[in-house]
């Protein structure tokens, strides 16, 4: 995650710690940037929803050999010993499953801070106190476009209604709430409509993730470049709006590190040189994609991804190696060349002068695209110029 907010406009955050290992004011997750990954759990491939979008190709029905209760109380240990910070509860939908308060209870006791991602359409009043009440730190909900947009996207009418109940129901229980938002072909226009919606129920953190290439998720419904480049400009000038205006929202960019890249140029376009090497060095700090190393995924079945969006590669599996055996098995080659970068990426990227705080980007869009791992990111939309560090010197300071 990169966070406009903080980088340009000194917002502190709870993940300054984690992702920066900067001094806040806020109090902080952890307070130095993370050694272990965070661990994104699908919990179950349910859903009562079916996104357009979605990466874990989710069905209505449960799938065979989900994780039971036991073997997740066991995996949240593992996870609790191995430094695990935070454990994502994910799916699917993670609300479909009756035992999600126990196994996130379980989660807060062995120390991990459990984190949920949601659609937001099960989320009554009850099921948000229950929560709040096992220990849960923070709950993402998904609305992605305004209620027509969203409705279609998500393949129900009503979830756009539903998902806002939901998000209404968390802050009235007291649980501190975001609201995520994928940029696609069909939701791009609806930008503003969604920020805004933060203020209209009192929300006060905004991730905007880039699409990823998994499951429902494919190319033909992503935008251009030059399109992204756009969306992620009104993202910038609407955090710029609303803080000038006093509102403290924080918005993160999720998804594609050319976004790094991006910030730097503006704060260098907007407030000086000065500015961008500071906006540079907290980057370097946060050190690029983290697929691989600083996030991972487990599936309902065990299996063990480099990111939650990676479902089609498994590295191993929970019910026959501990996760930390798996994740420290270097002889894994996705594995080894994840993390040997830039020095794994093709000459665009290995050359480029946002290299070390882009790391290419994603690998799984350069794989699905251009069936090579040392491909660009089609997502990419910098400048020959940009890339080549030509702006003033800020990029290659």
């Amino acid at each position: 995650m990169i966070s406009i907010s903080k980088l340009l406009y000194g917002l502190d955050a709870a993940g300054d710690g984690l992702r920066y290992g900067a001094d806040s004011d806020a109090q902080q997750i952890r307070e130095r940037r993370q050694q272990r990954p965070v661990v994104v759990w699908n919990t179950t491939k349910q859903c009562n929803l079916s996104c357009a979008h979605c990466y874990a190709g989710a069905d209505c029905g449960r799938a065979p050999g989900e994780l039971t209760t036991a073997e997740g109380k066991a995996l949240l240990d593992e996870l609790a010993d191995y430094g695990v910070p935070v454990v994502l509860f994910s799916g699917g939908e993670p609300l479909v499953r009756e035992d999600l308060p126990e196994l996130v209870a379980h989660a807060s006791d062995t120390g991990l801070r459990p984190v949920l991602s949601t659609n937001g359409t099960l989320l009554t009043s009850e099921r948000a106190r229950e929560l709040r009440d096992a220990g849960l730190a923070y709950a993402g909900v998904s609305v992605d476009g305004g209620r027509e947009t969203n409705d279609a996207f998500r393949g129900q009418e009503g979830a756009f209604d539903a998902a806002v109940r939901g998000i209404e129901a968390c802050l009235d229980a007291g649980l501190k709430t975001g609201l995520r938002y994928t940029v696609t072909e069909d939701t791009v226009g609806d930008i503003p409509e969604v920020v805004d919606l933060l203020t209209d129920v009192g929300v006060d953190r905004f991730c905007f993730y880039h699409l990823a290439y998994g499951g429902r998720g494919v190319p033909d419904a992503d935008i251009t470049p030059e399109r992204r480049r756009e969306a992620v400009a009104e993202l910038v000038e609407l955090t710029r709006e609303y803080h000038e205006a006093g509102a403290g929202i924080e918005t993160l960019l999720v998804g594609n590190y050319c976004d790094a890249a991006y910030l730097v140029e503006y704060a260098r376009e907007a407030f000086g040189p000065e500015r961008a090497r500071r906006v540079r060095r907290y980057l370097e700090r946060n050190g690029g994609d983290p697929a691989g190393e600083r996030v991972a995924d487990i599936d309902y079945q065990g299996n063990v991804h480099a990111t939650q969006f990676w479902q089609s590669y498994s590295l191993g599996n929970v019910r026959d190696r501990p996760f930390g055996a798996i994740w420290d098995d270097e002889s894994n080659p996705l594995l080894r060349r994840l993390r040997d970068r830039p020095g794994s990426l093709g000459e665009q990227c290995r050359h480029c002068a946002y290299a070390d705080i882009c790391r290419g980007a994603s690998r799984l869009r350069a794989l699905a695209v251009a069936g090579e791992l040392t491909a660009p990111d089609p997502q990419c939309y910098l400048t020959p110029a940009e890339r080549a560090g030509d702006t003033d010197g800020t990029a290659a300071d």
